[in-house]
């Protein structure tokens, strides 16, 4: 009555089609054909909510990292680079809901381990009979963590889950998901302009590897030295997240590193030069950069979230960043996470002493603010309570807002029913009111108005001339 198989089906096909296949590189190494354990979800949650009809209130972001975890239990994707090697040897991997996770299909199968099956065992071995009772215990264990979920939404359980039709081209599917960020962007936040916004201010860099044409790094020699060197495996978070950054350096910079760095790792002594070093480099690549991370021509979304951290608000602050972000060019997304995660780590007061006069932290704000915003219309406390913001909620900032995935998941089901979407958009931003009452704003209005000029005219501070002009 559930129909788990056929939710099981439409879950995978909607990964194939939707989620972001490409190049990647993660620790100095490129991996094909790679998507991220935040992406897988992302999809997950939206292919969940478009089928029943979920609100964002329903089913949590934990709810499709399980859906995750059970899909790479049962070999539908694996996980890439080092945790490779554990889950092929039988041991257990979690499924991680971060943009640095990575994970690829297997064998680019389509087809689900939880088919309908024949119930006839008569012709079967009995290796044939025990194999095929734990495909049906699997089966049972994967129709209860997609029940959970239903029940969870308070949705029957006799409800028939409506198949996903993908008639949508991805351009179209683009387009919803732009519109339906900005719309809730301008919830959020009072943006006057919006033509910078619209056309992005940010231009996808030549040479990155983001885009598939992309190359590593044509020095090998350089990749052996810095991996080797650094001993990779037995590295600390904070060398991790510094190596993270390097990726994005020019031949130039990574020649510079494998010179200063010595041979060994062994004596604390080394390890702390290994950071200094790195710390150096990392700040003197960016110092040397004439633009920053986040776009200047942004400026009225910078300020708008900016006023919403002073005000509390910081519930309201993180989505509007969730937000903006997802508007930037890929390349730069994921740089400015890479380096985020570096700057939060390296400012742990527990960690690698940047300076002895100082703490971490307030070196980190006041070193690195100009790397990601530089704009002389903000204030530098301003731009430092930004940058602190985003360190502070760094593994957070990369997620689709729930909201978000809601709003285009029923804006997706409306264009596959043929439906206009341009009538009813989900948002309301003015509310209808009754002719007595828009009359009586009216007179107020106009009492306002009225008692403001006379308090003017009868202010003997203020030159005749300059009443005049105010009036």
């Amino acid at each position: 009555p559930f129909q788990a198989t056929q939710l099981w089906n439409g879950i995978i096909r909607a990964l194939h089609s939707q989620l972001e296949i490409k190049r990647r590189r993660q620790h100095l190494k490129t991996y094909k054909n790679c998507f991220t354990g935040s992406n897988a979800v992302d999809v997950v949650l939206s292919h969940l909510m478009q089928s029943m009809y979920l609100s964002c209130n329903d089913i949590s972001r934990l709810k499709g990292v399980r859906v995750c975890q059970a899909l790479m239990d049962h070999k539908v994707f694996e996980p890439v680079g080092a945790k490779l090697y554990l889950f092929k040897n039988g041991k257990e991997t979690e499924f991680e809901d971060t943009d640095t996770s990575l994970y690829r299909f297997v064998n680019g199968n389509l087809d689900p381990p939880l088919q309908g099956k024949n119930e006839d065992n008569e012709n079967l071995s009995p290796e044939q009979v025990c194999k095929q009772k734990t495909k049906r215990s699997d089966k049972k264990k994967v129709e209860e963590l997609l029940r959970s979920i239903c029940v969870h939404a308070s949705l029957p359980p006799k409800t028939v889950v409506k198949e996903p039709i993908h008639l949508l081209s991805k351009r179209v599917i683009e387009d919803v998901w732009k519109q339906q960020t900005l719309l809730r962007l301008l919830q959020l936040i009072d943006i006057p302009l919006l033509e910078d916004i619209l056309v992005s201010s940010v231009k996808t860099k030549p040479g990155c590897f983001g885009k598939e044409e992309d190359l590593v790094i044509p020095n090998t020699f350089l990749d052996r030295e810095v991996t080797c060197g650094l001993n990779l495996p037995e590295l600390d978070r904070w060398l991790y997240a510094a190596v993270e950054c390097l990726e994005y350096f020019p031949d130039q910079f990574i020649v510079m590193v494998s010179q200063q760095l010595p041979q060994s790792t062994d004596e604390p002594s080394n390890l702390n030069t290994y950071k200094k070093i790195l710390f150096d480099i990392i700040t003197k690549y960016y110092s040397q950069k004439k633009e920053s991370l986040l776009a200047a021509q942004d400026l009225h979304v910078h300020s708008g979230i900016i006023e919403l951290i002073e005000k509390g608000k910081t519930d309201q602050a993180l989505e509007a960043l969730q937000l903006y972000l997802k508007l930037l060019a890929p390349n730069i997304r994921e740089e400015l996470h890479r380096l985020l995660a570096f700057l939060a780590i390296a400012s742990e007061s527990e960690g690698y002493r940047l300076q002895k006069q100082f703490e971490n932290r307030l070196v980190i704000i006041k070193t690195c603010t100009k790397f990601i915003l530089q704009n002389r219309t903000l204030s530098k406390p301003q731009a430092e309570l930004l940058t602190q913001f985003l360190m502070d909620n760094h593994s957070e900032l990369f997620k689709t807002p729930l909201t978000l995935l809601e709003l285009t998941s029923r804006r997706l089901e409306s264009l596959l029913e043929g439906q206009d979407p341009d009538i009813n958009s989900g948002f309301t931003f003015c509310q209808r009111i009754t002719p007595q009452e828009y009359e009586d704003q009216k007179q107020q209005t106009n009492q306002y108005l009225l008692a403001l000029i006379q308090e003017m005219d009868n202010d003997p501070t203020v030159p005749l001339k300059q009443k005049k002009k105010l009036i």
